[in-house]
């Protein structure tokens, strides 16, 4: 049915019966998040005490009898997990999973150090550091997985499902509709649209057409819709403004989606100017401190050792195969683009013909599509004849990358950043290259895990200064973990 065609007014009969579960849910959810951490905190507990106190003494005799009194693992320590998981938001706050397990981590951290505190003044239990690392560790885990668990459960039981209207049906609309499916547990579920011209609006064929901005209130007032988000970035101020003070009295929540695509937003900060009646949003350049600047460089050096240390057989059966198979280096050293857009050798395993750009020139010659496609992606995704049999098998599954862990140790790369740009495309990174060459490039990044190859150049600018502008050292974890998803998986490898 066209959406120009449907009824302006929200069935309400379907609308109540999911604010029915939505009401069940705002006071049943909370419950059912702390019962599961509380589950999962004492379960980790355990699992830690037993690892320490059994296992290890096992094999390890020479340790100390080690055992946590109940009351610290019932009462105590749970209660300080709960605290810390209630002060982070958890329980009154819909936040995409790597966002909930980042406040997780936080929250396991601190117990941790607290933990210590307690343990030690209260002298009721020997302070053991491998029984607070295991317990750390195993919580955070334990924590990640039942709530999951739980708001995938609850979503089935339709307890964690929100319905929300959204008011406009553009492009930001669209980008708010995509990630509300992507991300499950956030369980916002769109029940109807409002907009005024809904003509060409792809998103009005996918949900309701429920009303246009001259009705609004009178729509949302009759559908029982206690959240809204408005998403008409483009509407004048005055429109906007009327917008808002006809709506709000009608729900409870009304979100506003600014038109700030593109701007640092991890690290704002909002400061309200009641006598003026305006905001101001503080954005902060994370890389320029340098407390940041050397965690970064710690994470590197440490995670890189390790990195390093279980990757060296690798390393050298990957070397013997490329001798083998192609004559030639077995690495392939390169200069590219660094930090302040100083130049570095770049260090790769060998995957191409020692005679590459002849035969790259010969292939252009002959096939104009594939050199067409070279200025779009700067890459060859089909037949590219400089790979050797090897070298296919290595990028695609991108081990080709692994010397660049000797680069990342001498610290003219990270393990995560932009891509390693070559000296050649200075030219067409634009005034977007200020941004991207703030900081050392990375092994992988944003664009790795965003799609790769299949993005173009002008996409990989975009994403390379976006992930320097909104730099955390989470983040930074989070893209390592999706990095072996997209590897593994072998997505926009060529």
């Amino acid at each position: 049915m066209d959406g120009m065609s449907k009824n302006v007014i929200i069935e309400t009969t379907s609308i109540s019966s999911e604010s029915i579960f939505s009401r069940i849910g705002r006071y049943s959810v909370p419950m059912f998040l702390a019962l599961f951490d509380y589950g999962a905190i004492v379960l980790s507990i355990l699992f830690a005490e037993y690892i320490r106190g059994d296992i290890l003494l096992y094999f390890v005799p020479s340790l100390e009898p080690f055992h946590v009194n109940n009351t610290y693992t019932y009462i105590i320590v749970p209660i300080i997990y709960l605290f810390f998981l209630a002060y982070g938001g958890l329980y009154n706050k819909r936040l995409p999973l790597w966002k909930s397990a980042e406040v997780l981590f936080k929250a396991c951290t601190y117990v941790s150090a607290l933990m210590i505190v307690v343990m030690y003044f209260m002298k009721e239990a020997d302070v053991s550091r491998i029984f607070v690392c295991l317990s750390w560790f195993i919580s955070f885990i334990c924590l990640v997985i039942a709530r999951y668990t739980v708001k995938r459960l609850l979503l089935s039981g339709n307890l964690w499902q929100k319905p929300i209207i959204v008011v406009g049906a553009g492009k930001t609309a669209e980008l708010l509709a995509n990630s509300f499916t992507k991300d499950g547990n956030l369980g916002y579920k769109i029940v109807g649209v409002i907009e005024d011209n809904c003509k060409n609006k792809p998103l009005t064929r996918v949900y309701p057409h429920v009303g246009t901005f001259d009705n609004a209130d009178a729509v949302i007032m009759n559908s029982a819709v206690e959240d809204i988000i408005i998403a008409v970035p483009g509407l004048e101020r005055s429109e906007l403004l009327s917008l808002i003070y006809r709506i709000q009295p009608c729900v409870k929540n009304i979100t506003i989606v600014p038109d700030l695509f593109g701007v640092p937003l991890s690290n704002m900060e909002v400061e309200a100017l009641y006598n003026e009646q305006t905001i101001m949003l503080r954005m902060k350049n994370n890389l320029s401190y340098w407390r940041n600047r050397v965690a970064k460089r710690m994470f590197d050096i440490v995670t890189g050792i390790a990195v390093l240390l279980m990757v060296i057989p690798v390393l050298l059966l990957i070397g013997i195969a490329i001798k083998s198979d192609s004559k030639g280096p077995v690495f392939h050293v390169a200069k590219r683009l660094g930090k302040k857009g100083k130049l570095f050798w770049c260090f790769k395993f060998r995957t191409m013909y020692p005679n590459a750009d002849a035969m790259l020139a010969d292939y252009f010659a002959q096939s104009p599509e594939a050199k067409e496609e070279w200025d779009k992606y700067a890459k060859i995704k089909g037949y590219d004849p400089r790979i050797t049999k090897v070298g296919i098998w290595l990028r695609k599954y991108s081990l080709d990358e692994l010397p660049q862990i000797f680069n990342v140790i001498i610290g003219n790369m990270s393990l995560v950043g932009p891509r390693p740009y070559l000296p050649r495309e200075r030219a067409r990174m634009g005034y977007m290259a200020h941004a991207i060459l703030e900081t050392v490039p990375g092994v992988t990044g944003l664009w790795q895990v965003s799609g790769r190859n299949e993005i173009e150049f002008e996409g990989r600018l975009k994403m390379d200064s976006w992930y320097v502008r909104n730099w955390s050292l989470w983040q930074d974890i989070v893209l390592l973990l999706k990095t072996l998803d997209v590897v593994l998986n072998k997505r926009g490898a060529y």
